[in-house]
């Protein structure tokens, strides 16, 4: 039998088509990912180009996510995110035409992250700030969760999904990837919901206003904050690939179970929070968390071990999809809905930097001191960071409720 909060949040006909859209979106990420830095790694060898993907993805998100903030707030958000996965939709083709014909290139692959990066500072915030306006707040909480649960599902299957189809080739994956993003997009345009675009006109002033409100929001600031830098120090996602080959001895399956055993500790917790939502001891629970995540990061450093990497990862993807729906919920929760778009903007970009640039940063700390070295490096400053913003943000850290 469906629980209390599953069974509200279906009776939301426009929130289920919206987590459908993202769920097949999110998969046909992943297995883009997967085929990408399989793809790069093979052409290449350079770990500093499996971390130069990372950051040709995030130049692009970080100059265009506030003014992409600023168009979630004042056009249709549910547009902005279909027109976001068919222009992915467009990398993918390019690819699969690109590796059919033998013209795939270093230089291809980091011309088209920049064109996923740019597709991706426009869908963040655009989708996160659909979510308020689909579902009572009442049940925010529970959303957030179950579209986390979502997203970790399409984690879990689309690498390993990926992975599996990249035995027969790239293309395979390529062509699997184009028609999941082509449906999300027509899918997503058939959501209805109100939106009242904010009144005043377009300046620096309104473009910075989510800045201003997560600034003076020291609780937003701390949070968001936080999980920049635990996940762009305890970050390993970059250097799976080469995890996978030179230290576990596995091939593409096995980086496509790699990649996925994150999502599934994520998806385990996810449900977790659904039957059982986050109301109370909100900060001590979220930093708490990055602390697991950090000590899981180091473990599944040392390991040579298949069976203990892969649940080490398990285990820091449910620590961090705990901080995450805090996150989430509280940006969600305490923001207007006026300007959610804007601060949702500045959310993404702490996301992004904390995923893209820290995939960089994960390649060019390898070049230094190894795969290992890295890993274990970032999970110790992981640990190091909840310490510190224990004493840098004590507003947070004594956060109770979850939504007042």
């Amino acid at each position: 039998m469906a629980s209390p909060a599953l069974s509200a949040l279906i009776q939301h006909r426009p929130f289920v088509a919206f987590s459908i859209s993202r769920l097949a979106a999110m998969m046909a990420n992943q297995m883009l990912m997967v085929a990408v830095g399989w793809q790069m790694y093979d052409l290449t060898g350079s770990p500093w180009d499996l971390g130069l993907v990372g950051l040709f993805q995030f130049i692009p998100a970080l100059l265009l996510t506030l003014p992409a903030g600023h168009a979630a707030d004042h056009l249709h958000r549910g547009r902005i995110f279909s027109a976001c996965m068919a222009s992915q939709a467009a990398v993918a083709i390019t690819l699969l035409a690109a590796t059919w014909s033998g013209n795939e290139s270093r230089t291809l692959i980091l011309a088209l992250s920049v064109v996923l990066g740019t597709a991706r500072a426009f869908q963040m915030p655009a989708q996160q700030a659909l979510i308020p306006l689909l579902v009572p707040q009442a049940i925010l909480g529970q959303a957030i969760a179950f579209n986390a649960g979502s997203m970790q599902a399409a984690i879990i299957a689309g690498p390993a999904i990926g992975g599996v189809l990249y035995i027969l080739g790239p293309n395979a994956v390529y062509l699997v990837s184009t028609v999941l993003l082509l449906a999300a997009a027509l899918l997503m345009l058939s959501v209805r919901y109100s939106q009242a675009p904010p009144p005043g006109g377009t300046d620096w002033q309104t473009v910075l206003a989510g800045v201003r409100f997560v600034w003076q929001n020291k609780i937003l600031l701390g949070a968001i904050s936080l999980d920049l830098f635990a996940v762009l120090l305890g970050g390993a996602t970059a250097l799976l690939p080469m995890f996978a080959r030179d230290i576990l001895h596995t091939g593409p399956e096995g980086l496509g179970l790699l990649r996925a055993a994150p999502a599934i500790g994520a998806f385990l917790i996810s449900i977790a929070l659904l039957r059982w939502p986050l109301h109370r001891h909100t900060g001590p629970i979220l930093l708490l968390s990055v602390v697991i995540f950090g000590i899981a990061t180091i473990i599944f450093g040392l390991s040579t071990h298949f069976g203990l990497s892969l649940l080490a990862l398990a285990v820091s993807g449910a620590a961090d999809n705990i901080s995450v729906v805090i996150r989430q919920t509280l940006v969600q929760a305490d923001t207007p809905d006026e300007i959610r778009g804007r601060v949702s903007a500045v959310n993404s970009i702490f996301i992004g930097a904390s995923n893209q640039l820290g995939e960089f940063e994960s390649g060019a700390t390898a070049a230094l001191l190894g795969p290992v070295g890295a890993v274990v490096v970032g999970g110790i400053g992981t640990v190091l960071i909840a310490a510190i913003w224990l004493r840098l943000f004590p507003t947070l850290a004594r956060r109770d409720r979850l939504i007042h």
